[in-house]
């Protein structure tokens, strides 16, 4: 199944938590932090002005991002989780 998110929203596959500590320490499902880091799976065409100008997104598929802990909204899409987030949610683009 394909998705393709309407306007300024995008759509983002978490990254996997880690399991263990740096020093080896496993992590248990319950302890284990949220990842604040994921890739853009979709975007949207973009936001509209009020005069109906289209002003394109900065990120695009493929980009590795950060965002907030608890930004966006989960959805599963053919048995995977992933998020769907505003453009506005996201603090950076990781680079490099």
């Amino acid at each position: 199944m394909k998705i393709r998110p309407l306007h300024d929203q995008v759509i983002v596959k978490r990254k996997e938590a880690e399991n263990k500590t740096a020093s080896g320490i496993i992590i248990p499902d319950t302890a284990k932090e949220k990842p604040i880091e994921g890739e853009i799976i979709a975007v949207g065409a973009g936001r509209r002005k009020d005069d109906g100008q289209l002003i394109p997104l900065d990120v695009k598929v493929g980009n590795r991002v950060l965002f907030g802990k608890y930004k966006g909204t989960e959805i599963t899409i053919d048995g995977e989780t992933l998020l769907m987030m505003k453009e506005d949610d996201i603090f950076g683009i990781i680079e490099g």
